[in-house]
This record gives C-alpha cells, structure tokens and sequence, in this order.
C-alpha cells in the first residue's frame, strides 16, 4: 500500500473551501478536470490529451521534499462542495517572489471560487511571499480579471508556451506586493 507523504504546507480555510496539500487519492480528479482541453488550453503546462502518468509525476513533484512548486487543492468538502474544484500553486522566482497558478475546473466556471482562491491565498500569504506574479493568456480575459479584482497591477505584455496548444500565445503580465 502507498501511503502519502506528510507534505510540510500550511492549509487555508475559508467558509466555502480549505486550501489543502495534494493526496495521491486526488489523482482520478486532476486527471478527469486537466485532460478536458478546455482547462489545458489555458495553462503552460497541461499537455493535451493527457498523457499516462502525467498527473502521477506531478503529484511526485507536489510532494517532493525539495519542490519549487507548492501546490493546494480548492476542496469544498467543508460547505458541502466537491472534493477537487481546481488547484492553485505558487512556484519560486526568487527569495520571497513567487508565480501564481490556478486552474478551476469546468462545472465550477463562473461562480467566483477562482477570485475568492486567488484572494484567500493573498490573504494568507502562507510562504511569506514578498512578490507575486502572474500571466494570463490574453484570450482568457476573466482571469485576468481573477488577477486585477485582487489588486494584481498590469506589467505588460509577453508570450509564454502553451504545451496543449503546442505554439507560444500572447499574455498579459501581473505582480503584487505584498510588503
């Protein structure tokens, strides 16, 4: 039997969701919301269709001693809700600067878990981050609303690869301080 890792991050708690450390048994999900095209087209690194073992090396990863990305699940268990709704991540620029990135699954599109995520993690600021960062497709205008409504200030345009989309795709560019 594989037992999870205790992974040494800290959890934040809402009223409509926890915040919470990757478990292996989160594996069916991540691979039932990331393989839908609609939610990889909008990453950098979600290949699509979905490999075999990709989710299980990510989740390696997230639970790696040595991990540069510190990954939560959105689980809405506590008010009733689904058990996986997405994730959210912050991975190391440099000392105290971090990269947000989030990815909400389809049934949970529009009903605003994705600001009230971006915002409890802001609020928590559970790795003392002094900086964050974050790009956004620019044909993915809500969530660069995610990004302003939560005080984000717009940096400029870039481009970064999508796996999924196999090409480099214009973005728009965030950071906020927090210091």
């Amino acid at each position: 039997m594989i037992h999870d890792k205790i992974v040494n991050q800290p959890t934040v708690e809402t009223d409509r969701f926890v915040l919470r450390p990757l478990r292996r048994s989160d594996q069916g999900l991540i691979d039932m919301y990331a393989g839908d095209l609609q939610v990889a087209r909008m990453t950098t690194t979600i290949p699509h269709p979905l490999p075999p073992g990709a989710t299980d090396a990510f989740i390696n990863r997230a639970l790696s001693e040595d991990r540069t990305e510190h990954v939560w699940v959105i689980d809405g268990l506590k008010a009733d809700g689904a058990e996986l709704m997405g994730l959210i991540s912050l991975e190391d620029v440099d000392e105290g600067k971090f990269e947000v990135g989030y990815w909400v699954a389809p049934p949970f599109w529009n009903t605003g878990i994705a600001s009230e995520v971006v915002q409890a993690l802001i609020s928590a600021n559970p790795l003392d981050s002094k900086t964050l960062f974050a790009s956004v497709f620019q044909d993915n205008p809500a969530s660069a609303r995610v990004l302003t409504n939560n005080g984000f200030q717009y940096l400029g345009d870039a481009e970064n690869f999508s796996v999924a989309r196999d090409s480099a795709v214009p973005t728009w560019t965030y950071s906020l301080k927090l210091d």
